[in-house]
């Protein structure tokens, strides 16, 4: 017996996809005008104001020079993965938005079209080994370079990760005893109209944020690209829109983290202090869909403006400082975090007593 093949739910999925894409480059791209403007705030002084009102086309100016500029690979490097190292680190950064869901569903007729592309039942480990896969990107690009600098900014960069990815696993666990599921979409649904996560589990919150700092190689875990001790770091010898790619990766990962921290602790695309049912209900499940959209996403422009000012508040870590803070105070907190919230959930479940 043949397998039927259902056309509209792959065009459904593909249109699906080609927007979550397009958003993600967008915002990606705007990061980079929000990160100038934050700095300048900070900093006092003006940031970009030449292209376009408040320099809003700045990065349109930065994408036009990148895809400009000379494509430049070494004599002496390895010319295939010289390349694949760049794509590998975009592709990575993109994959882990599959999972997230980014509202509800859009009734079309009485035809329910969920806004996430994949709602598997193992979403939270898809996470993770998507992320654990964009050390890759770092090193091959480091190695492929054939240069000293690189390659020991990719080894710091890549070991920085490792490190960090175990503090980050250890707190999601103790956040998966409450929840009793690895599906993203189940996470934010009990989440609604109820608590929050964070409020159970403000420890690991805090120890999964900082981890997203070290994840995202942003300040003050950007070691990888500490320009005076490695000369620029594991992308040196990058430039044209391979360059692009590295760069964009960061602030993509950045989104998709805003979105996974905002959905696993901060309820999703919920909407704060309304009832999303009884809305859907008076007011049509289509402007629901969309406002619950609104809703994640005024969550990550949070996220987004909380990596920002960041970076341009804390200083850098010295390499032993970053070992020391996730071996030995991140990985205890998140043990002592998961023995705690088991014991507190076996409590729980035993009527209060044993």
């Amino acid at each position: 017996m043949l397998l039927t093949i259902d056309w509209l739910f792959i065009l459904e999925k593909c249109i699906l996809i080609a927007v979550i894409l397009s958003i993600s480059l967008v915002v990606a791209m705007y990061e980079t005008w929000a990160e100038r403007k934050v700095a300048a705030v900070i900093q006092d002084r003006r940031g970009p104001n030449r292209a376009g009102p408040f320099g809003i086309l700045q990065p349109v100016a930065d994408g036009l020079k990148l895809f400009m500029k000379e494509e430049i690979i070494p004599n002496l490097s390895s010319p295939f993965l010289f390349v694949v190292g760049p794509g590998l680190a975009m592709l990575t950064a993109m994959m882990t938005s599959a999972v997230v869901p980014w509202s509800s569903f859009f009734d079309i007729k009485g035809h329910i079209v969920p806004l996430q592309v994949a709602d598997i039942n193992i979403g939270v480990l898809y996470v993770f080994a998507v992320v654990s896969m964009g050390v890759y990107g770092m090193m091959i690009g480091g190695w492929a370079s054939n240069n000293k600098f690189s390659l020991l900014a990719a080894v710091r960069g890549a070991s920085q990760i490792i490190s960090y990815e175990l503090a980050m696993g250890l707190s999601i666990i103790s956040l998966l005893f409450i929840t009793g599921s690895l599906s993203l979409k189940t996470i934010v649904e009990q989440q609604q109209d109820h608590i929050i996560n964070f409020v159970y589990q403000p420890l690991g919150f805090f120890i999964f944020l900082v981890c997203a700092f070290a994840e995202c190689n942003r300040t003050p875990f950007d070691l990888s690209e500490a320009e005076s001790e490695l000369n620029f770091g594991y992308h040196q010898e990058y430039s044209s829109m391979k360059l692009g790619f590295y760069l964009f990766a960061e602030y993509v990962n950045m989104f998709i983290s805003s979105a996974v921290m905002a959905t696993l602790f901060f309820g999703g695309y919920d909407i704060p202090f309304v009832n999303d049912h009884q809305f859907g209900l008076a007011h049509g499940q289509n402007l629901l869909a969309i406002l619950q959209g609104f809703s994640l996403l005024i969550k990550i422009v949070i996220f987004i403006f909380f990596f920002m000012w960041v970076r341009w508040t804390i200083p850098r870590f010295r390499y032993d400082q970053l070992m020391k803070l996730g071996w030995k105070i991140l990985i205890p907190l998140a043990l002592i975090n998961m023995l705690v919230t088991g014991f507190l959930v076996l409590f729980k479940s035993n009527g209060w007593h044993f």
